[in-house]
């Protein structure tokens, strides 16, 4: 490994051949066919039901069957579950990509009684091949990896415009969580504060993005003193990076606020060395996912003006470190009373909300791997989400459900306030013993004001523990597709 590429998926979605065709035929080496788990096997496998069960497959979601023939493509059964949807569809597209993994062109065919539209077809079929794909092997000597070259949509009976136009939505949307998925999995050693900051400006540069970055000096003539308590421990200086998107006649103006912690050892509120411990690199996946998002947004032709703010430093314990009972001065001016330096994803966010509110958008909307409470409650499979109004919260979960990047809408219960009051600030940083997760939420509001406001909190679902579908295990890039399909649909509350 000569130089590190941060983003080494950047490049490899974006040469990918997207073929759409009405029969089959083209370079694949593999095709793949998909099968429910009731009903009529499709002819081309040319076995029955029965003897698929005999080989132990039954159509299941995420079950694959490899059947190699003497001469031309091999055939692979891709189990779909009880019905085709959009999100069978793209859990099976993932799955059957995994299966035909030594494969560098695939082809996957779709039946003609096709029950989603083309253009949603292709999209999510392009999204599970190359997210089923994706590996991170730019640290390994050697790649053990076969790289995705080639997809065919085989759609026989569709309009292949649409399915073409889908698919490369769909190009662009993986391309996103692709990147997303790089940056949390890279070693905090190799993407510290001011090398995100470096790679937002490249990034900009070739998206047609406006990159401000804001350094230790900066922050501090800024008055961000939350952010700068956090760094105090660190031997690198915090980045607070400003992206702006900005199309002609933009109808609406969105702001995206990241956690950019890119490793927490959780300060003097030192963590335990544990598996939990030992996946703090990716406490910056929200502004990883918002930097991904942003890189896709004039690919997607969306219409509305986003700003997105990326607060970066790491949490570490020095002699010159936060300590328990220190009181920080935020930008908004409101003190805070450090009572957990292990709550520092507040800190630095409250900072980057209040900047953003300064601008005066028509929503924020902040996500940030924020506590262990949330993992707790919902597990790894769902993003908590609050919101101080409800029409911004509809739409954040209609782009969920867009992209099947799961959240699940929770109570912004103010009874609770009361548990942030300090004896000698403005407020605290931490709670109480139970609702830590709705405390965080409302500490959060607090910056927001009347601004309407959405929190995600992304502390479960930030990595895959286990491969099923387009998601293999580790980092998830959760976020990436979500705040994409926000900003393509957002309007203002």
């Amino acid at each position: 490994m000569s130089t590190f590429d941060p983003i080494p998926s950047d490049a490899r979605v974006r040469a990918l051949t997207i073929e759409v065709v009405g029969e089959p035929g083209g370079p694949a080496t593999v095709l793949g066919v998909l099968v429910t788990s009731e009903g009529e096997v499709p002819a081309e496998l040319g076995l029955s039901r029965e003897a698929l069960e005999r080989a132990g497959f039954s159509g299941k979601a995420d079950q694959t069957l490899v059947l190699p023939r003497p001469e031309g493509t091999t055939l692979v059964a891709v189990g779909l579950g009880e019905r085709l949807d959009a999100d069978s569809l793209r859990e099976a597209a993932g799955a059957f990509a995994r299966a035909a993994g030594k494969d560098a062109a695939i082809a996957l065919a779709l039946p003609e009684d096709l029950p989603i539209d083309a253009a949603t077809a292709g999209q999510v079929v392009v999204e599970g091949a190359v997210l089923g794909r994706y590996h991170y092997e730019v640290l390994r000597s050697s790649s053990r990896a076969t790289v995705l070259e080639h997809v065919t949509i085989v759609a026989p009976g569709q309009d292949l415009e649409a399915v073409r136009r889908g698919a490369e939505r769909g190009r662009s949307l993986a391309r996103a969580t692709s990147v997303a998925r790089d940056l949390s999995n890279a070693p905090g050693s190799l993407l510290d504060a001011p090398a995100i900051a470096d790679l937002a400006v490249r990034i900009g540069a070739e998206c047609g993005l406006e990159v401000e970055v804001f350094d230790k000096a900066a922050l501090e003539e800024m008055g961000c003193g939350a952010l700068l308590g956090v760094n105090r421990g660190s031997a690198d200086e915090p980045r607070l990076v400003k992206i702006s998107y900005r199309p002609e006649g933009a109808r609406a103006h969105l702001a995206l606020v990241g956690k950019g912690i890119t490793y927490d050892s959780g300060g003097l509120s030192l963590k335990p060395s544990n598996p939990s411990h030992q996946q703090m690199k990716m406490d910056m996946t929200g502004a990883g996912s918002i930097l991904a998002a942003m890189s896709v947004l004039g690919e997607l032709g969306v219409e509305v003006a986003v700003t997105g703010y990326l607060a970066c430093t790491d949490n570490m314990p020095d002699a010159r470190a936060q300590k328990l009972g220190d009181v920080a001065v935020s930008r908004s001016g409101r003190t805070i009373e450090v009572l957990n330096t292990d709550a520092e994803g507040r800190l630095v966010m409250v900072d980057a909300i209040a900047l953003a509110v300064e601008e005066e958008p028509d929503a924020v909307v902040d996500i940030a791997t924020l506590t262990g409470a949330c993992l707790m409650a919902l597990g790894p499979l769902s993003a908590g989400l609050w919101a101080n109004h409800e029409g911004l919260a509809e739409q954040v979960k209609a782009a969920a459900g867009a992209s099947a990047e799961s959240v699940w809408h929770m109570p912004l219960d103010r009874r609770y306030r009361k548990y942030l009051d300090s004896e000698i600030a403005d407020v605290k940083n931490i709670g109480f013993d139970s609702a830590g997760a709705i405390t965080a939420a409302l500490f959060l509001a607090e910056w927001a004001g009347q601004t309407p406001w959405a929190h995600l909190d992304i502390a479960g679902p930030m990595r895959w523990e286990s491969t099923e579908g387009y998601r293999p295990k580790g980092a998830s890039g959760f976020g990436a597709r979500l705040l994409a399909e926000l900003a393509a649909g957002f309007r203002k509350p």
